[in-house]
């Protein structure tokens, strides 16, 4: 298997959070998703794809019809996407994704929880570099096609790796082709169980139990931010977890 799956398998080891933090999550991607593309699903394909992703998390549907009913609202919160990056404690590259409706406050956060941990926040695009940014479709398999087939048809709509397991397919691809892809999966008849993109580090630094444990606190301070949506880091996964 090829770098992705390798950070998939590490990165599912560790999901932080709680559930009713995933539905927060969900639902500002949704309003995000609403005010961009408008509520209706046929014709929002993040909408659809965020609809998915909410039954995989067992987010109530009328939890979900009333997060986009509340973004059609004039009055609802305008979140804004921002990414912020910079350096935590022993090296350690962080690219913190946010979903705000205060910059201000958001960026005071972040900058706090590097200081407090001896980093410093670098400015926009200056550690971008240093992850790939990918979409992942985790879809259900579907009968007659083999993941061979699949792969092969799927190389021409940007999909780079695929990997099969228990829980189904999982396929990776750049982030700019995730819309082709989510096409061709739909127009075909797949299952989509959920999608996500994330950033996958180019290469990744070794640290020791004490460099680690000092960092897993930062990125626990960015998780428990309300205006965080994902956090991303070239830090070395502890193989010990995997043996679990």
């Amino acid at each position: 298997m090829g770098r992705a799956f390798e950070y998939r398998k590490a990165r599912k080891l560790k999901r932080w959070g709680n559930m009713s933090r995933t539905f927060t999550k969900i639902g500002k991607e949704i309003t995000i998703a609403v005010k961009s593309g408008g509520p209706d699903p046929t014709s929002n394909s993040r909408l659809r794809a965020l609809m998915a992703n909410a039954k995989a998390a067992n987010m109530p549907k009328d939890t979900v019809e009333r997060a986009i009913k509340k973004a059609t609202d004039k009055d609802a919160s305008d979140y804004k996407e921002v990414v912020f990056e910079g350096y935590g404690p022993f090296g350690i590259a962080i690219l913190v994704e946010t979903a705000t409706d205060n910059n201000t406050r958001t960026v005071a956060n972040v900058r706090s929880y590097f200081n407090k941990f001896g980093g410093n926040l670098g400015t926009s695009g200056s550690l971008s570099f240093l992850f790939d940014h990918k979409c992942v479709f985790h879809i259900k398999p579907k009968d007659g096609v083999s993941l061979e087939d699949l792969e092969l048809e799927l190389i021409d709509y940007g999909v780079e790796e695929l990997d099969q397991d228990e829980e189904g397919i999982t396929l990776y691809g750049a982030f700019e082709d995730n819309s082709t892809i989510q096409k061709y999966l739909e127009d075909n008849g797949y299952e989509i169980i959920s999608s996500e993109f994330v950033r996958i580090p180019n290469d990744v630094k070794d640290v020791t139990p004490e460099q680690r444990e000092t960092v897993e606190k930062l990125l626990e301070k960015f998780e428990d931010d309300d205006d965080v949506q994902n956090v991303f880091h070239n830090m070395k996964e502890d193989d010990s977890e995997g043996e679990e």
